[in-house]
């Protein structure tokens, strides 16, 4: 999963999909001017970043107590910044106005760094609770600029002036983007109706913090507790992990199994206690659905209600409609379409995976019928009777430290990167776990920015993985340098084991550090540009998951986490001969999430009724089959319902799949394969540096020289090709 917890440098799409809620009744401590300047000279997060690499986040210096008056200092002075580009005497042109929007922000920009770190990465009862406060004046700040009505004018005055006279390539595309950002947010709106806007969005962000906190709280309390007897078929390296975990929360004699999907996944695949599997795959779908104050089922029922009425005053007919417009796939019927040709080969391979894990379990008279609970143990069990393959065996050879070797790898072959970690203590990091390496171009040795890599689970850190940046690549102001980040939740080890990671992790551990490669390998000149195409920014990183099962990869960096020795040639030939295998449960697990994202957001919210009901029905008429759930249930479904990122937007990842298939096959065809020089050069120059600065459709064109088929994708699946 893909979250940009922070605003974009510079700009003011401060979206509702960073938001939290709460409720707020002043929007500024009550004290005089004076005492506020004060207190903001102390507020280390107001700070312009000092230090080396052309400055870097006080993460050392970071105090919640300064958040508020700091985020309130920060909007303030964004607001300040805008009004005085709104009025302006002279005529608008670009560089007097878009410029200077691009400009401004830089505070606001500061601070949310630390408030994407706060809500991330470290949360607490005590920044929820401030979340809770600034979440409706974040989004009542966000609107005081979608709504400047003279900011707009001076803004389509330019836009008008370029339609008629074309303005360069870059320039043309941040101005078309600022247009449609302000068209969409209701610029158009008159007085009443844009006043509505602003309260429905207040509202909104209110909502989307409650659910994500409901969520949040069903992790950390719904965990599961094992003892001795409990432990069969658990690899010994989730047993010690579960250990630690539980020591970590006080229960030294127990073990734990966590209610995240980096503990759920291997504890159902291995666990021989199907009772136990039966628990812990309950307490993980139930996430937001116990019936109790924790429960979602009325939040998203209010969030539907309040983005139909939305996107009705700017006079659309859904909310999908509205999303969809500036995307890839342009409107909910082409985002459909493509879901349901991939639908029934999906759930077709369901029945065949079933029949096969039904098979064994008969043999082995264990007198079940497989249910949710049993797909991955006899999954698994399939593998290696059909394949001869174990999973087991597989992660001892997928050794954290040798992957984030393998990923820097890649990065110097494709990227012409270099990795080398900064130790010295010279860039303060927010929790020892964190590493911090400078990034610099192999060949001339120039710096580009610095990575920043999070790997483990920790009380506080929401579930999954992730990607941001909390500085990106400009150069209309003097180059500036790249700060990514990447995140992740692995169960952290006994002092001195190595932590063993499943095939599926190993991928996404790729997958994001690709959105870091989009990141660093970014070449745009004005901030707007750095922003993304929903159904298009998983492409890059998706691509990147290919590298993984390249031979290079594994001959030099799958050793065995005792012996030292390489991946044996016969285990490769396995995993590449199993690579299509459980194609139907991953499917149709986030085919049926996809959908069911469409299907809220094109139905009438007063006809849905409850949402785990109006999921049950809806699936139920797609025959979704009975032995597997959506990948994210509707209650815990953050990717729709703790913002607006990825809502009507699920499908992209779908969309960028078919890219992913397709370019992969270019690679394929190559002379020098997935390391190909020439393709690799191709790959940074189109698909990567320029970021949104080309519409992505012509840029896929450049790469590969004509669009993308989804032929690709069902023969990467494994599916019949049409």
């Amino acid at each position: 999963m893909k979250y940009n917890f922070l605003k974009p440098v510079g700009i003011l799409s401060l979206s509702l999909s960073i938001l939290s809620c709460g409720n707020s009744s002043e929007t500024k401590d009550q004290m005089d001017d004076l005492s506020v300047n004060m207190e903001n000279k102390k507020n280390s997060l107001l700070k312009e970043w000092e230090g080396p690499y052309q400055g870097v986040p006080a993460f050392d210096k970071m105090n919640l107590e300064d958040l508020k008056p700091a985020m309130r200092e920060a909007m303030e002075k964004h607001l300040e910044e805008i009004d005085e580009i709104a009025n302006q005497k002279e005529p608008a042109t670009f560089e007097n106005t878009i410029v200077e929007m691009e400009r401004a922000g830089k505070m606001i920009d500061r601070v949310y760094t630390y408030y994407g770190i706060w809500s991330s990465n470290l949360s607490t009862e005590e920044f929820r609770e401030i979340q809770q406060e600034l979440s409706p004046e974040l989004s009542e700040y966000s609107s005081k600029i979608k709504q400047n009505e003279k900011l707009f004018q001076r803004i389509k005055t330019v836009y008008d002036n370029s339609q008629e006279k074309p303005l360069d390539s870059q320039k043309q595309r941040v101005v078309d983007l600022v247009y449609k950002n302000f068209e969409m947010s209701g610029a158009n709106l008159n007085k009443e109706d844009k006043k509505r806007y602003a309260e429905i969005n207040k509202e909104l962000a209110e909502l989307y913090t409650t659910f994500s906190n409901n969520v949040l709280h069903d992790e950390e309390n719904y965990v599961t507790f094992l003892d001795d007897s409990q432990l069969d078929g658990l690899p010994e390296s989730y047993v010690s992990s579960a250990k630690k975990a539980a020591k970590e929360i006080g229960k030294k004699d127990a073990y734990v199994v966590t209610n995240t999907r980096s503990s759920m996944d291997p504890f159902l695949t291995y666990s021989e206690e199907r009772d136990l599997r039966e628990k812990v795959w309950k307490k993980y779908y139930s996430r937001g659905d116990n019936g109790d104050k924790y429960d979602n089922n009325k939040i998203i029922t209010k969030i539907l209600k309040l983005r139909d009425e939305r996107v009705e005053l700017m006079g659309y007919d859904n909310y999908a409609e509205w999303r969809l417009q500036n995307r890839m796939a342009k409107n909910p019927e082409n985002a459909m379409d493509l879901l349901m040709q991939v639908w029934p080969k999906a759930i077709e391979r369901v029945d065949e995976e079933v029949a096969d894990m039904q098979e064994i379990a008969d043999k082995n008279a264990d007198n079940i019928t497989i249910k949710p609970w049993d797909y991955r143990f006899y999954a698994e069990k399939v593998r290696q009777a059909k394949y001869n393959l174990d999973s087991d065996e597989v992660k001892q050879y997928l050794v954290l430290e040798n992957l984030e070797e393998a990923i820097f790898y890649v990065a110097g072959r494709l990227f012409d990167f270099n990795f080398k970690e900064i130790t010295d203590g010279s860039v303060p990091v927010f929790h020892e776990d964190v590493k911090v390496f400078e990034v610099t171009n192999k060949t001339t040795d120039d710096h580009v920015g610095l990575f920043y890599l999070d790997p483990y689970a920790r009380k506080g850190k929401r579930s999954g993985a992730w990607a941001t940046t909390y500085r990106s690549y400009t150069s209309f102001d003097g180059e500036t340098n790249v700060l990514a980040s990447n995140n992740s939740n692995f169960v952290k080890g006994n002092e001195g084991e190595s932590i063993l990671v499943s095939w599926d992790d190993a991928t996404t551990f790729f997958h994001e550090f690709g959105h870091a490669l989009h990141f660093l390998s970014a070449d745009v000149k004005y901030p707007t540009l750095n922003g993304g195409v929903r159904d298009y920014t998983e492409f890059q990183s998706q691509l990147l998951e290919r590298w993984l099962s390249t031979d290079e990869v594994i001959n030099r960096f799958l050793k065995h986490y005792k012996t030292g020795e390489p991946m044996p040639k016969e285990l490769i030939a396995k995993i590449k001969k199993a690579s299509t295998f459980n194609q139907g449960f991953g499917s149709t697990e986030f085919l049926a999430s996809a959908i069911m994202d469409m299907k809220f957001h094109t139905t009438d919210p007063d006809k849905i009724g409850n949402p785990s009901e109006f999921e049950k029905k809806t699936l139920d008429e797609l025959a979704m089959p009975d032995e597997l759930v959506m990948r994210h249930r509707t209650p815990h479904f953050g990717h729709v319902f703790s913002g607006e990122g990825y809502a009507t937007g699920y499908y992209g990842y779908l969309w960028a799949d078919v890219l992913t298939a397709d370019a992969s096959e270019a690679f394929a065809e190559a002379e020098g394969g997935f390391y190909d020089e020439e393709l690799a050069d191709k790959l940074v120059k189109y698909l990567f540096a320029p970021r949104n600065a080309i519409d992505p459709s012509e840029a896929y064109k450049k790469f590969r020289g004509r669009d993308a088929k989804i032929d690709a994708l069902m023969r990467d699946r494994g599916f019949s090709v049409d």
